[in-house]
């Protein structure tokens, strides 16, 4: 073979390993349980569990907040939070958050929130006690 041919077919299989190992790094939606197993950092996709409520206090420490999700599993778990409480925390349809588990609580560096969207038309709460409410 000449000596083009084999720099060309080492360089292709660089870039192919190189294009893999990127691949290898992103990081998919897990659960509570998968983030138990291991100590790198998770991505865990869930709801805020509001019968059990949250904790935050600014006056005692602004920089601590905490709650509890379910995970997309049906998984609830403990989470807390180094930061201020994300506003409209309260009015969020989904979270993910990012952070890793340690001793059974789930310790998030980001918390992301998807908020009902403004432009939706034709709103529907529905109350406990039947009581039907429209938004426009």
């Amino acid at each position: 073979m000449r000596k083009s041919a084999i720099i060309g077919l080492i360089t292709i299989a660089i870039c192919v390993g190189f294009l893999i190992s990127l691949n290898a790094g992103t990081s998919n939606y897990s659960t509570f349980t998968e983030a138990a197993k291991d100590s790198r950092e998770f991505h865990v996709m869930g709801f805020w569990e509001k019968e059990k409520g949250m904790y935050y206090d600014a006056q005692k420490d602004a920089n601590h907040f905490a709650f509890f999700m379910k995970d997309e599993k049906g998984k609830v778990n403990q989470v807390v939070y180094k930061g201020t409480k994300p506003q409209d925390f309260e009015r969020s349809e989904k979270l993910v958050l990012i952070g890793k588990m340690k001793d059974g609580t789930f310790y998030a560096s980001k918390i992301l929130m998807k908020c009902p969207s403004k432009y939706n038309n034709d709103l529907v709460e529905v109350k406990a006690d039947g009581q039907v409410i429209k938004y426009n």
